[in-house]
């Protein structure tokens, strides 16, 4: 087991979205320098989780322009895939059919496998829990899914970690990226490979709106980088991990089969996005919240009011991109064709933090009541459901 060594969305009404949420509105149709420099790969910080509590119950690289296939998983039947999880967030799936599950307070990643119960890959060092900081985003490699990748807060910063899974255990490897601001909220934090085999980053602004457009920072960005951290070739500053800038707080992003990149975004006081993510493009965050029209600023693809969505995690499947709703306490369907999105599953699971599509389509939800959430029973959950049949 590994030995323990903090994401982010707003406080607000209802536990997600600051301030007073504003009504509901038709959707419209750089090298890092000083203390938000990236360090050299090296050790992480050695910390304690806060708040332990219970833990839970009993391919190759695919080439430019084609979307990487999320590991098929269909062994796993139809329904709940575990249960009794303490503040899960992340989810990675896997070519055997596993699937990984990040505990944010934890710090411990769980391996679900078909027909047995969630066990404990250890605990990874230096996480520091606080607020909605804490182990977040994880992805496997494509071209090697025994080298895994996770998002974790420290002590001192935000942190991109190479592990590698030995048997039943992740062993450290190294840091990919260090010296992302950190904060008790907006730590960004979710990690995916990209169709081009690149590792993509979200961070958020953690506190500090101006960081968002700051290029020398790596808050408020999606980041691009090899799987040693480097800038990834073809980032629009050679030099810089950014791909793209003027973000409050992404929580998820995922591919369509055309090879482009969506984003969910978290809002402050008004709205929430779905953004098409065009390479070097600006966000607008804090210039601009939602559709403004502003020339220099990219304007989102669909807006939601902030209490009727704080989505977070995304995937896209069958033409359309499901949102994880945190406030919304639903699931989002955007038709990707530009067609009226969907409220799915409205109350049924409560708050929703992670929703990821396997290879035979079917959507793996995360709940997360055990965190701001009203808890009911078997709560934290993780289900696998068909989305022909949601309503």
């Amino acid at each position: 087991m590994l030995l323990v060594g903090a994401c982010g969305e707003p406080a607000g009404p209802g536990g997600d979205g600051a301030g007073t949420p504003s009504p509901a509105a038709p959707s419209p149709s750089a090298a890092p320098t000083s203390a938000d420099a990236p360090t050299s790969p090296g050790a992480a910080p050695a910390g304690e989780p806060t708040t332990p509590a219970p833990g839970p119950s009993t391919t190759p690289a695919p080439g430019p322009g084609t979307p990487s296939p999320t590991a098929a998983g269909s062994a796993f039947p139809l329904g709940e895939v575990a249960t009794d999880l303490d503040v899960p967030w992340g989810l990675a799936l896997r070519a055997d059919g596993s699937a990984l599950l990040t505990l944010r307070d934890r710090g411990e990643v769980l391996r679900l496998r078909p027909g047995a119960a969630p066990a404990s890959l250890g605990r990874v060092p230096g996480v520091a829990a606080q607020g909605e900081g804490g182990l977040l985003g994880i992805a496997v490699d494509p071209a090697d899914d025994t080298r895994v990748f996770v998002y974790l807060t420290t002590e001192q910063d935000n942190r991109v970690l190479r592990l590698r899974l030995d048997g039943d255990r992740l062993v450290p490897d190294a840091v990919v990226l260090s010296a992302i601001p950190r904060a008790g909220n907006h730590n960004g934090g979710r990690l995916a490979f990209g169709p081009d085999g690149f590792l993509y980053v979200t961070t958020g602004d953690a506190g500090d709106p101006a960081r968002s457009q700051d290029r020398a920072s790596l808050a408020g960005k999606i980041l691009r980088v090899d799987a040693d951290g480097r800038p990834a070739p073809g980032n629009p500053d050679p030099g810089s991990p950014v791909w793209s800038l003027g973000h409050r707080n992404v929580q998820g992003i995922a591919w369509d089969a055309r090879g482009r990149l969506w984003a969910s975004e978290l809002g402050q006081d008004r709205w929430d996005e779905l953004n098409l993510i065009e390479p070097g493009g600006n966000y607008g965050w804090p210039e601009v919240e939602g559709a403004a029209g502003r020339e220099g600023f990219v304007d989102p693809v669909q807006q939601w009011a902030t209490a009727d969505a704080s989505p977070s995690g995304i995937a896209v499947t069958g033409g359309a991109a499901y949102l994880a709703a945190l406030r919304g306490n639903a699931l989002w369907r955007v038709p990707l064709d530009g067609g009226e999105p969907d409220r799915l599953l409205a109350g049924e699971y409560g708050r929703l933090r992670t929703v990821a599509a396997d290879a035979a389509g079917r959507l793996w939800l995360v709940t997360s009541n055990t965190f701001r959430g009203q808890v009911r029973p078997g709560d934290d959950r993780v289900v696998v459901l068909d989305p022909a049949t949601l309503r």
